[in-house]
């Protein structure tokens, strides 16, 4: 309820049916997508809204939401990102493989992007995003 939001395969393909979802995507073998009213709500409230969704799921933003400012972030280097998932020891070496095989696609996606953050280390990328984030706050809206 704070980061994620869990429901069943049948309860997700039903919210899909019914425009239910802002975004949505199979990533990894995994169904991921981000409920429609709980952003709906939160910016009513005018809050600000950061999603950590794939490019997939970003890209679809963008098309349903023209003020979506999207940042991809992605390490300094390809290898470096291996290394990343290598270190998790959490997948397989199939999972692993397959995982930098959709990266070397959303990277392809990154042009369709408003910013770019190389997330070196930690504080600099939140820096960065930060820097961003007071950016659009202080866009002139048209």
């Amino acid at each position: 309820g704070k980061d994620y939001f869990f429901v069943s395969e049948a309860a997700f393909r039903a919210m899909r049916r019914r425009g239910e979802l802002l975004e949505w995507a199979t990533v990894h073998g995994h169904f991921y997508g981000t409920p429609r009213h709980f952003v709906e709500r939160r910016r009513a409230e005018g809050k600000d809204i950061l999603l950590n969704i794939d490019v997939q799921g970003g890209l679809q933003v963008k098309r349903r939401s023209r003020d979506a400012v999207l940042i991809f972030i992605q390490t300094p280097r390809f290898s470096d990102l291996e290394a990343r998932l290598r270190r998790r020891s959490l997948d397989s070496e199939t999972e692993i493989r397959r995982r930098l095989a959709n990266a070397r696609r959303e990277l392809r996606s990154a042009v369709a992007y408003d910013y770019e953050v190389v997330n070196d280390r930690i504080p600099n990328a939140c820096r960065q995003l930060e820097a961003i984030l007071t950016a659009e706050s202080l866009r002139v809206k048209t």
